[in-house]
C-alpha cells in the first residue's frame, strides 16, 4: 500500500528530506548541511556532486525503517537560480554550482543593460537584467571553462537548475527536465509564449540544445533508478523553493501572498491568470494554479535574511547558534540606534542593486553584541517590509495579515517585529515546512495519492497569529532609519 510522499528540499545551504502521510503530516526527516564556497569577494559556489551525495546519504537515511515500495511518489523543491552544467556523457559538471548569490556576472548585466537590452528581457521573461538569474552564470560557465562552448555546440552538455540535476542524477541520466516555475527564472524562458526564448538565447550565446524540456509541476518527471532505492519510485512534483511554499500555503487564488524567511526571504503574491508587471522594483514569474499548471504572480527577493544570522554565527562569531537571537534581542528594548543593511551580495527587491555591499550605521560607544544581533533580525523585517510596500502599490490592496514559514519563523521576536513594522496580523502555521509540503502536495496530485486540491483544505492549521502593538510614532521613526541607511548604502555603490 501507498503509505508517503517523500519531498526532496534542496535548498542554499542544507538539503531536508520530509516523509509526509496521507494527512499531509510529517512522520519522518532528515536533514544535512552541504559547503558553502567563496573563491572571491561576492563569488559562491556550491559542489554539485556534493548536493547529489548528501540527498543520496539522506534518501538512504529516510527508507532505513520503511519498505521503499510504500512510497507513491517523490516531489522536488529547489534553491532557484543555482546553475550547473555537466557533461551528459559522463554525468560529471565541468564547473561548481553558481549560487543565486553569486555576482560574478554583474559586469556582463550592465554592459548588456547599456547596450539596450534591459527592457527586451524584462518583457520577454518577468525578470531584470541581474546576476541573480541564471542566463548570465550559463554565459559565464561556456565562456570560461576549458572547451566548454566547443562541447556545448556540439550537443555534449546539459544544463539545469538543481531540481534538473538531481532529476537527471535520480533517473540515472534517462531525463533532462524542469517545470514552469524553475524555467521563469532563468532570464533565457519567455513567460507569455512558456517557450525558451531564441532571441534571449541569442544575446547571451547559448545554445538550446543544452536545455531541459519544460512541464507543468504536478506531472510525469521520470522513475527513480532501481539501484538508488531498490525499486522505482515515481517523480512527479518540481517547483522552485519559493513557488512551492506558496502552493503549500494553499494560495492558488488571485490576491493570495505569502513570505518565506529562509537563507533570503521571499515575498510571493498569486496574480492568476493575468500578468502584472510591476512599476515598484518587484519580478513577474511563474507560480502554480491549483493543479499545478502555470499561473503568474508577483515576488519580491532579499537576498539575505536568514542568512544574516549565519554570518553572525559564523563570520563574526558573536554568536553559537540561532536559537540564541530571540533571547538576545528581547533582552534590550532596541538597538539603540545601530542598522544592519545586509547587502552582502547587493540588494535584491526593491532596489536591485548588485553594486551594493553590507553597511553598519549608528555604532556609538556604548553598542554591545546585543544591539548587533537584533538589528541584524531587524534588518530582516525592513527589508521584508520594503517588498509589502511594493506589493500592496502594485496591487492596490490593503491586506489584513501575512501567512508566512520557513526556518526563520520559529523566532518569536522576528515574528513579533515583522507585525510590528508591517502593522498586521503575521500568521505562523503549525508545519513551517510549507516548502517541502508544496512539492509532497504537487507530487501527490499527480498520481492520485490525493484526489485533489479539496482534499488539501484542512492541511494548514495556524500555530501563531502575532498581532502588531507598536505605536504609529515609533515605526515611523524606526523605518526613517531603515530608510537613511538604505540611502547611505545606495550612495556608496561603485566606490
Amino acid at each position: 500500500m501507498k503509505k508517503y510522499i517523500l519531498a526532496i528540499d534542496a535548498g542554499t545551504t542544507g538539503i531536508t528530506l520530509l516523509l509526509f502521510n496521507k494527512d499531509a503530516q510529517i512522520v519522518k526527516k532528515a536533514y544535512s548541511e552541504f559547503s558553502q564556497i567563496y573563491p572571491k569577494p561576492g563569488w559562491v559556489e556550491h559542489d554539485p556532486i556534493e548536493i547529489w551525495e548528501t540527498t543520496l546519504l539522506l534518501l538512504k537515511d529516510i527508507i532505513a525503517d520503511i519498505v521503499p515500495e510504500s512510497i507513491a511518489s517523490i516531489g522536488i523543491t529547489n534553491q532557484r537560480e543555482t546553475t550547473v552544467i555537466w557533461n551528459k556523457s559522463s554525468s560529471k559538471p565541468i564547473y561548481n554550482a553558481i549560487v543565486w548569490q553569486c555576482t560574478r556576472t554583474s559586469n556582463l548585466c550592465n554592459i548588456l543593460k547599456k547596450d539596450g537590452y534591459a527592457d527586451k528581457f524584462s518583457g520577454k521573461t518577468g525578470l531584470v537584467l541581474d546576476s541573480y538569474f541564471s542566463g548570465t552564470k550559463i554565459n559565464w560557465i561556456l565562456n570560461n571553462v576549458d572547451n566548454a562552448n566547443k562541447m556545448a555546440n556540439n550537443g555534449e552538455l546539459a544544463f539545469g537548475t538543481i531540481d534538473t540535476w538531481l532529476i537527471w542524477n535520480l533517473t540515472n541520466g534517462r531525463n533532462h527536465l524542469t517545470d514552469y516555475t524553475n524555467a521563469s527564472r532563468t532570464l533565457i524562458y519567455n513567460i507569455d509564449s512558456k517557450e525558451w526564448d531564441d532571441r534571449l538565447l541569442d544575446i547571451l550565446e547559448i545554445p538550446s540544445d543544452i536545455l531541459p524540456k519544460v512541464q507543468s509541476s504536478s506531472s510525469d518527471f521520470g522513475v527513480t533508478d532501481a539501484s538508488i532505492l531498490g525499486t522505482q519510485i515515481p517523480i512527479s512534483g518540481v517547483a522552485g523553493d519559493q513557488q512551492s511554499a506558496l502552493y503549500g500555503q494553499l494560495a492558488f487564488e488571485n490576491g493570495m501572498s505569502k513570505c518565506t524567511y529562509g537563507t533570503g526571504c521571499f515575498m510571493l503574491t498569486n496574480t492568476g491568470s493575468t500578468r502584472i508587471d510591476s512599476k515598484n522594483g518587484l519580478l513577474t514569474t511563474l507560480a502554480c494554479d491549483a493543479w499545478g499548471n502555470p499561473t503568474y504572480a508577483l515576488e519580491g527577493s532579499v537576498f539575505i535574511g536568514g542568512a544574516v544570522i549565519q554570518w553572525l554565527r559564523d563570520e563574526l562569531h558573536l554568536i553559537e547558534n540561532a536559537s540564541e537571537t530571540n533571547d538576545i534581542a528581547n533582552s534590550i528594548d532596541s538597538t539603540n540606534g545601530v542598522y544592519i543593511v545586509p547587502a552582502f551580495t547587493g540588494l535584491g527587491a526593491p532596489y536591485w542593486n548588485m553594486d551594493a555591499r553590507g553597511l553598519i550605521t549608528g555604532i556609538t560607544r556604548d553598542t554591545n553584541t546585543s544591539h548587533f544581533v537584533r538589528a541584524a533580525l531587524e534588518s530582516i523585517t525592513y527589508q521584508v517590509h520594503d517588498l509589502f510596500k511594493s506589493i500592496q502599490l502594485d496591487l492596490c490592496t490593503n491586506p489584513s495579515s501575512l501567512q508566512v514559514d520557513g526556518g526563520a519563523t520559529q523566532n518569536d521576536f522576528l515574528m513579533q517585529f515583522q507585525s510590528d513594522i508591517l502593522n498586521l496580523n503575521i500568521n505562523r502555521p503549525e508545519n513551517i515546512e510549507t516548502t517541502a509540503l508544496g512539492a509532497a502536495l504537487l507530487a501527490g496530485l499527480a498520481v492520485k495519492f490525493w484526489d485533489g486540491p479539496d482534499d488539501f483544505k484542512d492541511i494548514i492549521k495556524i500555530d501563531t497569529t502575532f498581532t502588531s502593538n507598536m505605536s504609529n510614532e515609533i515605526r515611523t521613526s524606526l523605518l526613517s532609519g531603515w530608510e537613511d541607511a538604505i540611502s547611505r548604502t545606495l550612495t556608496k555603490k561603485g566606490k
